[in-house]
């Protein structure tokens, strides 16, 4: 059986820097999708043209820069990480060859073999974030299983997290010790009937 083998992280997108080359409806797609789990992502759109709503999203947004020029090799210094959307596979193909003798991560749209990562789903309450994967192969379960964790997760799940953040500063003795007490308040997350 196959299995996904994507190793999932959560990104200070406000404290890296982030490229997108294309500024037409997939561009927008991947800036909103950014700009929806991260609002304060550092993030410059370089493109001859910006879609409409790419432009309203800047203006939303301050960190987020727009660059009214065709790509070029230099606007891939001082960057974390590259996302490629134009309708040029040659464009695409050489920011991805770029990128990788630079060791940037990249994500090429609609072009699994040149991404070195995905933009999954995301369900977002307060402090708990939960991504999604289907390792590429089905956007429509990742995004069913995002509705439905949106409708099981409790609202208020941010305030169960902050009320065991503080006691967790409370509790004396060694790391061990703390995680064991720590288990023994959530276990009922588990436990439910």
């Amino acid at each position: 059986m196959e299995q996904n083998e994507l190793y999932p992280i959560f990104l200070k997108l406000h404290n890296l820097n982030v490229l997108i080359v294309g500024g037409g409806n997939v561009g927008l797609e991947k800036l909103s999708f950014l700009l929806k789990s991260s609002p304060n992502a550092n993030v410059e759109v370089v493109a001859p043209d910006f879609h409409l709503e790419i432009k309203v999203l800047a203006e939303k947004h301050p960190s987020i820069k727009l660059t009214e020029k065709k790509f070029k090799k230099k606007m891939l210094k001082k960057r974390h990480m590259v996302i490629a959307c134009t309708d040029d596979l040659k464009v695409n193909k050489k920011v991805y060859d770029l990128a990788r003798k630079r060791y940037l991560i990249c994500n090429i749209a609609d072009t699994p073999d040149l991404c070195d990562y995905y933009l999954g789903g995301i369900v977002t309450k307060g402090n708990v974030k939960i991504a999604i994967s289907t390792n590429g192969k089905s956007p429509t379960t990742a995004k069913r299983l995002r509705e439905f964790f949106e409708e099981v997760i409790p609202e208020d799940i941010n305030q169960m997290v902050e009320n065991l953040n503080e006691y967790r500063k409370t509790l004396k003795g060694n790391f061990e010790e703390k995680v064991k007490r720590m288990n023994e308040i959530t276990s009922s997350l588990k436990n439910r009937e």
